[in-house]
């Protein structure tokens, strides 16, 4: 495809997606561009980088933030969002480290510093995800942080992947934040509005044509691969979302989690409504799910949202929702 015939579907859709999309919803959509509110010199002393290889054969990207504090408590494993990538979770992640917790974030292939080349070249699909990059992740915790209790935070699609991983047997814990299925008729009413425009028209132009979602173009998230961004259409047009897509197999491996769960919503969710989150954690059903719903107003914030939550000037509330908690 030449270059002329990329940049006018990049620029159809994005006039498109401009029309549907109110600017407060496409500036949400656009936070995973926002520059961390961490001091970058800080960050990079308190985080190492190692590349592991996962049994499909791909690299991805972790880094480890050590705690200075002794004896340290456990280590938070945080699973990001589609389309965030890992060094926005950074202020959260030093913020967990001044509670005595060492930290794991990581990239899943093909987002962030787990692009090996071009995202276009990129194999996975959510469940290779789920079946590849976050065993990975767990190997190495295991082996690092001998005897220290292991924490999952999944926001959004990182806790959708809590059950949908093989087995999650050395998690402690998992708290999930803003995760619900993505079935976009339950979705909140802002992105409800315009879901049906990224399901039924975006994704099926761009990404067949292209061979990736180019969100970097489009100004939405970011740019995923092409298993991704199909799989996850897929699922978001059926009403039991993945486990009605994959059948009786994912939905007995989400039945199989049973480790304590709390799941963190918040009231002023974009995407996620409260049906969506509620869907999600009924289908771990051999957990002990606890919900707790955050208000902006009763954290001093006029909003949070589905992103931007793990972002340094969220601090207030993380002391108060998360600290309880961990």
């Amino acid at each position: 495809m030449n270059n002329s015939t990329q940049s006018g579907i990049g620029s159809s859709a994005q006039s498109l997606t401009s029309l549907a999309i109110s600017s407060h919803i496409a500036d949400e959509l656009n936070t995973s561009n926002e520059p961390s509110t961490a001091d970058e010199a800080s960050g990079s002393e308190l985080s190492v980088e190692h590349k592991i290889v996962t049994g499909a054969g791909h690299s991805v990207v972790l880094k480890v933030f050590m705690s200075q504090l002794k004896p340290v408590k456990g280590v938070c494993v945080v699973a990001a969002a589609t389309g965030v990538a890992q060094h926005l979770y950074q202020d959260f992640a030093i913020w967990l480290t001044s509670l005595g917790y060492d930290v794991v974030t990581f990239d899943y292939d093909g987002i962030g510093l787990s692009v090996a080349t071009h995202v276009k070249h990129c194999k996975s699909d959510l469940l290779g995800w789920a079946n590849h990059d976050c065993p990975a992740v767990l190997a190495f915790v295991e082996s690092h942080f001998i005897d220290l209790e292991c924490i999952w935070i999944g926001h959004s699609v990182g806790g959708h992947l809590l059950g949908m991983m093989p087995n999650t047997g050395n998690i402690s814990r998992a708290i999930t934040v803003a995760a619900g299925t993505g079935t976009w008729w339950y979705n909140s009413a802002p992105t409800k509005r315009v879901a049906w425009f990224l399901w039924y028209f975006l994704v099926p132009v761009t990404v067949p044509t292209l061979g990736y979602f180019p969100g970097d173009r489009l100004k939405i998230m970011c740019d995923l691969p092409k298993g991704v961004m199909m799989q996850w259409r897929r699922w978001c047009l059926k009403e039991g979302y993945a486990v009605e897509g994959e059948g009786q197999w994912l939905r007995d491996r989400f039945a199989n989690v049973n480790v304590p769960i709390t799941a963190i919503a918040f009231s002023d969710d974009e995407m996620m409504s409260m049906k969506n989150i509620d869907m999600l954690h009924n289908q771990f059903s051999g957990a002990n799910v606890t919900r707790k719903t955050v208000r902006p107003e009763d954290m001093g914030h006029k909003r949070i949202g589905h992103i931007g939550w793990h972002k340094g000037r969220y601090q207030n509330m993380w002391e108060k929702v998360f600290t309880p908690l961990l």
